[in-house]
């Protein structure tokens, strides 16, 4: 059946559906009830508090942060301007010196040419004093190496040992080395108890085949020259059972029957 509508007649609008927002409103989360939420405020307030303590110090954390910052160049400029030119410099005088010291320990008139070697020549600085003006160096720490072998080779022990004990090396081999000699020292003193106590730091420093049987020999000898036999036998054994093939082994056979 139609229906017809009356002229002027207006269809009711469709009733929108209205959102409650006092609904929405009175809707809040609880943060306190959240895990979550109270790690979040711890961590407000420990930033909070860093941020105080940053505020509160800020004049001494610049202060330090300076500091070390100067500290920084004043190292890197000391090291640039002072201590290479310094290097160059020790590098230079010790050229000298060592050729005399090459000299003597080849046999060309050893005593004159180690004095040399020593105290200078042909205008050039000898061990000593290199090993005095350019000390914060590694030309003047090789230095005191020399000036001890240099003073031992001429029978000034003391001198010897006042060097080699300022010279430092990462080095093993020339460490051992450098202990031994101090060890050689005491033994032209006829300290043979404090020579033989330096041979056995010098073998515990490294181990390898040409100081070490080197150093192995001397400390036998130095308890057989003292009577105790026992200890001079482990010394000599030690050289025939590991190191047969080096020039310390030869008559090694004779030692151990002394030893026994």
């Amino acid at each position: 059946m139609a229906t017809y509508n009356k002229r002027g007649y207006k269809a009711p609008k469709p009733k929108e559906d209205k959102i409650d927002n006092e609904f929405i409103d009175d809707v809040a989360i609880d943060a306190t009830d959240s895990t979550t939420a109270g790690v979040f405020n711890s961590l407000d307030e420990t930033a909070s508090r860093t941020e105080d303590f940053v505020a509160r110090n800020q004049k001494i954390i610049l202060g330090i942060v300076g500091v070390a910052f100067i500290g920084a160049i004043a190292y890197f400029l000391y090291t640039k301007f002072v201590v290479e030119p310094k290097e160059v410099e020790a590098t230079n005088e010790m050229y000298v010196a060592q050729k005399n010291f090459q000299l003597a320990t080849d046999g060309t008139a050893s005593d004159s040419l180690y004095n040399l070697a020593l105290n200078g020549a042909e205008g050039k600085l000898g061990f000593v004093k290199i090993a005095d003006e350019f000390s914060g160096t590694d030309a003047g720490n090789l230095a005191n190496y020399y000036a001890g072998i240099a003073y031992l080779n001429t029978g000034k022990n003391d001198e010897a040992i006042t060097y080699l004990e300022k010279f430092n090396s990462s080095d093993v081999m020339l460490k051992a080395l450098a202990i031994g000699a101090i060890g050689d020292a005491h033994s032209q003193k006829n300290q043979i108890k404090e020579a033989l106590d330096f041979y056995k730091k010098a073998l515990s420093s490294n181990e390898n085949e040409f100081t070490t049987p080197r150093f192995t020999l001397k400390a036998g000898k130095s308890p057989l020259a003292l009577g105790n036999k026992e200890e001079a036998l482990k010394f000599f054994t030690d050289i025939k059972d590991k190191y047969e093939s080096t020039p310390e082994a030869q008559g090694i056979d004779a030692l151990i029957g002394l030893a026994q």
